[in-house]
């Protein structure tokens, strides 16, 4: 009989935590936090619409139901894209 271990994730990405300062998201085995303080997109979501994350084209990051598109690239570095939000 084969099992397979409880716990770990299948989806190329996932919401791993939702704290007072922002939140965790897991992408293809890297984590990222993206902080309030600079994605204030996500500060007033409502906890479903920020779980409702897909990931295309490999890198572009999609919350449909808050209208708000990242790149990988953007929360790595942000200061290499000084338009973003301030």
């Amino acid at each position: 009989m084969n099992s397979f271990a409880f716990g770990k994730s299948i989806s190329p990405i996932e919401v791993t935590n939702i704290g007072k300062l922002g939140f965790w998201l897991l992408v293809r085995e890297k984590e990222y936090f993206l902080p309030f303080e600079h994605f204030p997109w996500f500060l007033q979501a409502k906890i479903e619409d920020i779980l409702n994350v897909q990931l295309l084209h490999e890198d572009h990051l999609r919350w449909p139901a808050l209208d708000v598109d990242l790149s990988l690239e953007s929360i790595e570095n942000p200061e290499a894209f000084p338009l973003m939000y301030k």
